[in-house]
């Protein structure tokens, strides 16, 4: 009967096995770890340690071996019993005791009891297939810093109401000189037709040319209120067309901030990108929309987590 193989089986199940009359294997974890020196990078591992002040019956490993036997619990601990007494006698003689993927056990200058454990045996089933591997970390590289990028964009607002402004300066004299051209064509029509069948009225239609001409200095007043319905009528969508619509989530001085930033966005499903402004601040872009609709609603669905969100195009 190997006591030794339960004992091993016992390990990889429980974190403390005792041998009755003779101590206890510990199990101590250890999780992941990377070397930065040597780039080695290691598994989480459970390593035994031996305590021989755990001596009392736990019932663990003789009902271990009963199950596996199939001897009742008093002939198994007797097993157990004799099993101890060979390992005493044989450290007693200053012999070296090995359990073998466990360690050794033998009698130091003091006549006690010490243990090595075996270094390469990893008793976590957690780690099984596991091996630790060696690789050197990538210079100046780091995922987060995607694009930057330097800028200089005025917010979406501002732009659409310097551009609407220049719309209006123009389209206002244009719409006014057309309206203006046909009218004072037609009346001055009219008095060259009057005076080639009456010439005796000539008079009269040179003081109509006159009040033709004040009429028709007039006539911008009232077309102004035609004017201004005009911009509305031009729809803001057609110079969309021409870029893209970024959705900005933060602004940082600070670019490990920034980075930060960047890892929170990554943990809610975005690409995110980092553009650098003129001022010197990082700005954190979570999505790009083609239209202007589009951005609208992505940053509405997000201003719970971000409320600062804002909208600028590229």
């Amino acid at each position: 009967m190997d006591i030794r193989a339960i004992i091993r089986e016992l390990l990889f199940e429980h974190d403390c096995v005792i041998i009755p009359g003779f101590g206890g294997f510990i199990g101590n974890f250890s999780p992941a770890r990377i070397d930065k020196a040597t780039g080695m990078f290691h598994p989480p591992v459970k390593q035994i340690s031996f305590n021989r002040n755990l001596n009392h019956n736990d019932g663990l490993l003789i009902s271990k071996i009963s199950v596996v036997t199939g001897l009742n619990y008093g002939d198994s601990r007797r097993l157990v019993e004799e099993f101890v007494m060979l390992i005493k006698g044989k450290l007693s003689r200053g012999e070296k005791v090995v359990f073998d993927h466990i360690g050794w056990f033998v009698n130091n200058r003091e006549n006690n009891v010490q243990f090595e454990p075996e270094a390469n045996i990893n008793y976590f089933a957690g780690s099984f297939g596991l091996e630790s591997f060696h690789c050197l970390p990538l210079q100046g590289y780091d995922i987060r810093k995607r694009v930057v990028r330097h800028i200089d964009k005025e917010p979406l607002m501002n732009q659409h109401t310097a551009r609407n402004l220049w719309r209006a300066a123009v389209i206002v004299p244009l719409l006014a000189l057309l309206v203006a051209i046909p009218l004072k064509t037609d009346l001055f029509k009219a008095k060259v037709e009057a005076t080639s069948m009456n010439p005796l009225v000539t008079a009269e239609f040179e003081s109509n040319r006159k009040a033709v001409d004040a009429a028709v200095v007039t006539l911008p007043a009232p077309v102004t209120e035609t004017v201004e319905e005009t911009p509305a009528k031009v729809p803001e969508p057609a110079a969309v067309a021409k870029g893209q619509y970024s959705i900005i989530t933060g602004s940082f001085k600070s670019e490990q901030n920034a980075l930060e930033h960047v890892d929170m966005l990554r943990a809610e499903g975005f690409t995110p990108e980092i553009k650098q402004a003129s001022n010197g601040f990082y700005r954190v872009t979570a999505a790009r929309c083609k239209d202007l609709e589009t951005a609208i609603s992505t940053r509405d669905s997000i201003t719970g987590k971000f409320p600062g969100a804002w909208i600028t195009r590229l």
